[in-house]
């Protein structure tokens, strides 16, 4: 993990998604890097959603397209394997995204790149030992693990939890569902700070060409004409903030990486070269909006009350930037795009997040959904005394060895029974930490109402073909008994196996 101690940012313009323009403007960042992709290359792109309801979520397939050609006609004979690998988002097989976004498209165009679904890798133990780690050990895809030559090629957008989602945010797809949840709430930005642990990239590149503004599964769509190159991740991410206005040092997840050692954000120590000045690139982001806006503002006004409390370490935080309230932002634009009467569909409700001590000002007939495991409340509803108690467990008794993935026909059965459960009652209570966007969107279906984007007949056949396909690889996975421990994958790199240490002794 190779820190450059001059890092270098180059903003280059590129105002359309040529392929052969973006292969060479890769070409020419790769050489100016003095970079050589060689061994197992890897290409992470962001494709948390795909499709015609996700235009502007991902990265495109020609912006990868270019970056594989160039890395091909760099490394040459000195890659043994090129691939694209990631994890998407809300419960969708990676199949679909992949799908979706044109990425299996374009893998046709260029011949030799490998395809990986990380939720259908086998799944490979990292040890951490940094004083500041929120616990001993993450999970990783093997492909991930293995790299020798690692490319992270973000989408540029702002997101609701982080407030923006550039190179290091991009890490959360290299976990599969059952860990990336895992420490995905109030502690999510520590979270990205201790999967810089596992690799650093030699490359990254970032797709803003039409950046995402204000959300990051349904952005509105910002032509910037950008391509942003760099070999130094938290020196990227803190030249990506400085575009758009945004102190780098206030978004935690960069702030944290830079002084576990990842780099640093002083503009001053960092090369930044290109066609576009950072004072251009600035002009062209003007009035770029961010997505960190806590769930009470963002319903003000709709048929929707949001109230939050304290998460369960308030000495950490007083706000879950990174779990319950944020994904139900995500959901209800989601449901939206979906259904274009959600608004007017959707019966007056009130949602309650973390320890909240107030009252909750409901009307005759209204119904309270208490949301997450560490939820409080205690007041009368209807004429009878409520208490909500919360069942958060500490994160020091969650063993990622034993995480389980429960897919969306699991979750639509769950949701479908708590809601009709619940039906002619002053409240329901939906457990989770997090409770996911996918969970709190069908939710709303359920209890607006509301088309359900999973079972959309547009959509259906392939939802379905790529859940077929994802759940078929994991089964053959088990029955081979396909299990890789992390001593082997740093084995294999070269490297000695870090030795586990507790936090106490730290």
């Amino acid at each position: 993990m190779k820190i450059p101690n001059k890092p270098k940012v180059i903003i280059r313009d590129c105002k359309h998604y040529d392929a052969k323009k973006i292969e060479e403007i890769i070409a020419q960042g790769l050489e100016q890097l003095e970079l050589h992709p060689s061994g197992r290359t890897l290409v992470k792109p962001n494709l948390v959603a795909a499709g015609e309801f996700f235009p502007h979520a991902h990265t495109r397939p020609e912006f990868a397209e270019g970056v594989l050609r160039a890395l091909q006609s760099r490394g040459g004979s000195e890659i043994t394997e090129l691939a694209v690998g990631e994890r998407c988002g809300i419960t969708i097989p990676t199949r679909n995204a992949f799908a979706d976004s044109g990425f299996n498209a374009m893998l046709k165009r260029v011949p030799g790149v490998k395809r990986y679904f990380f939720e259908e890798e086998p799944q490979v133990e990292i040890p951490l030992t940094h004083p500041q780690r929120l616990r001993d050990y993450v999970f990783t895809p093997e492909p991930v693990a293995k790299a020798d030559f690692f490319v992270n090629l973000p989408k540029f957008k702002a997101h609701p939890w982080t407030t923006v989602t550039f190179s290091m945010k991009n890490y959360i797809g290299i976990q599969d569902d059952r860990h990336r949840l895992i420490d995905h709430d109030h502690r999510l930005n520590e979270k990205i700070a201790d999967l810089q642990y596992i690799l650093q990239p030699q490359f990254i590149a970032i797709d803003a060409i039409i950046a995402g503004e204000g959300r990051m599964l349904t952005p509105i769509p910002v032509d910037m004409g950008l391509i942003i190159m760099g070999n130094s991740q938290v020196a990227f991410d803190a030249v990506c903030c400085a575009i758009i206005g945004v102190d780098p040092q206030s978004v935690d997840h960069i702030r944290l990486a830079s002084e576990y050692g990842f780099g640093t954000t002083d503009l001053e120590a960092i090369e930044i070269s290109g066609d576009v000045s950072l004072a251009q690139a600035q002009a062209r982001a003007k009035g770029f909006k961010v997505g960190r806006i806590r769930v009470e503002d963002y319903f003000r006004g709709t048929s929707i009350s949001a109230y939050s409390g304290s998460p369960p370490e308030p000495e950490h935080s007083d706000y879950c930037w990174g779990g319950c309230p944020g994904a139900i932002e995500e959901a209800i634009e989601i449901l939206r795009i979906y259904d274009s009467e959600t608004d007017t569909k959707m019966p007056r409700i009130h949602v309650v997040f973390g320890n909240y001590e107030g009252e909750l000002d409901v009307g005759p007939g209204e119904q309270v959904i208490f949301i997450g495991d560490c939820c409080q409340w205690q007041g009368t509803l209807a004429g009878e005394l409520v208490q909500i108690q919360s069942t958060y467990t500490d994160r020091t008794e969650i063993d990622p060895h034993h995480a389980e993935h429960e897919d969306i026909y699991a979750k639509m059965l769950k949701i479908g029974k708590l809601v009709r459960k619940a039906k002619g009652k002053s409240h329901l209570r939906i457990e989770g930490c997090p409770v996911s966007v996918a969970e709190q969107a069908l939710a709303l279906v359920q209890l607006g109402g509301l088309k359900n984007p999973y079972l959309d007949p547009s959509q259906a056949i392939s939802f379905n073909k790529g859940y077929i396909g994802w759940k078929g690889r994991t089964a053959i996975n088990r029955i081979l008994g396909k299990k890789y421990q992390e001593h082997g994958a740093y084995k294999e790199r070269g490297h000695a196996k870090p030795e586990l240490a507790k936090k106490s002794s730290d």
